[in-house]
């Protein structure tokens, strides 16, 4: 099973398809707590532009059907889908 033709499209619809892949979902760099979340309305608004709960859905899809190894990192980017932050974002990417 693969879905390689269905990741590709993601790619291209987040405009990220010439990004490097990494091996690791979740670097130890990215601390991520209900802390950060946006607090004022130019956040909040900032980050509405974001597609953010687009791209989960997809993370969420590819996880389910092919991708068990991003199951953590889809987990812990998921608790954000109500006030997502600059960072939930960087992970997503």
């Amino acid at each position: 099973i693969s879905q390689e033709d269905y990741i590709e499209k993601v790619l291209e619809r987040f405009n990220m398809h010439n990004v490097k892949p990494v091996h690791v979902p979740l670097h130890g760099h990215f601390k991520l707590s209900k802390m950060q979340c946006p607090k004022n309305k130019e956040e909040k608004k900032k980050m509405s532009k974001v597609p953010y709960s687009s791209a989960m859905s997809n993370l969420m899809y590819a996880m389910i059907y092919t991708r068990p190894d991003i199951a953590y990192v889809v987990g812990v980017v998921s608790r954000f889908l109500s006030n997502p932050r600059k960072e939930c974002w960087n992970v997503v990417k």
